[in-house]
């Protein structure tokens, strides 16, 4: 009599957990595949990055995507100087920030059956790109191996502020859809540093 009573508690727990769950299963396929990258993901922002990655592209014969680089024409530029087939690299400028490189390429890259991408960006930029894209790729069940490149004098150390901020966006957008960031007035976003 009292498992009867009990039952509609736990279809309710068991439904609980099955919503819980559900949006962790993308991120558990991410940390549990081992395939090796599929693409390299260069992060703009300085031509030291797009440099390596364009090496790096050329050696394992693997596709290149820059998001947020240099000029295409300067782009072009190194592409030939390095005698790299222009079939395997491709530019996206939609980006305006870290979260961007990520949220505005993360649905094109899931569509084309990506599963595993090689980031690469600055030292000291590394641990932030790494954390808010692992969170927006591992959303999709892609995993996010990085690799950074060392600072040039122009490096800035991070703040833990931007980097929480960051996290807290990426988060929410997973979560939503949006960027909490475009919802803001200006002058918060002014407070943030963007």
């Amino acid at each position: 009599m009292k498992l009867i009573r009990k039952i509609p508690l736990i279809i309710l727990g068991f439904l609980t957990l099955i919503i819980i769950m559900k949006p962790l299963v993308p991120f558990l396929k991410s940390r549990l595949s081992n395939n090796s990258p599929q693409l390299i993901l260069v992060l703009g922002g300085e031509v030291d990055r797009e440099i390596i990655g364009i090496k790096f592209a050329k050696e394992l014969k693997m596709p290149l995507l820059i998001s947020g680089g240099s000029n295409p024409e300067y782009s072009d530029w190194l592409i030939q100087k390095e005698g790299i087939s222009t079939a395997l690299v491709k530019r996206d400028y939609r980006a305006k920030d870290t979260l961007t490189n990520f949220t505005s390429i993360v649905d094109d890259l899931a569509d084309e059956n990506i599963n595993h991408i090689l980031l690469i960006t600055s030292e000291y930029h590394i641990n932030r790109a790494k954390i808010v894209g692992e969170i927006i790729t591992g959303s999709r069940g892609i995993r996010l191996t990085s690799l950074s490149i060392p600072c040039t004098a122009f490096c800035q150390h991070e703040s833990q502020r931007k980097k929480n901020i960051d996290i807290i966006r990426a988060i929410a957008w997973v979560a939503t859809g949006k960027d909490f960031k475009e919802l803001m007035p200006k002058i918060i976003k002014n407070q943030l540093g963007e």
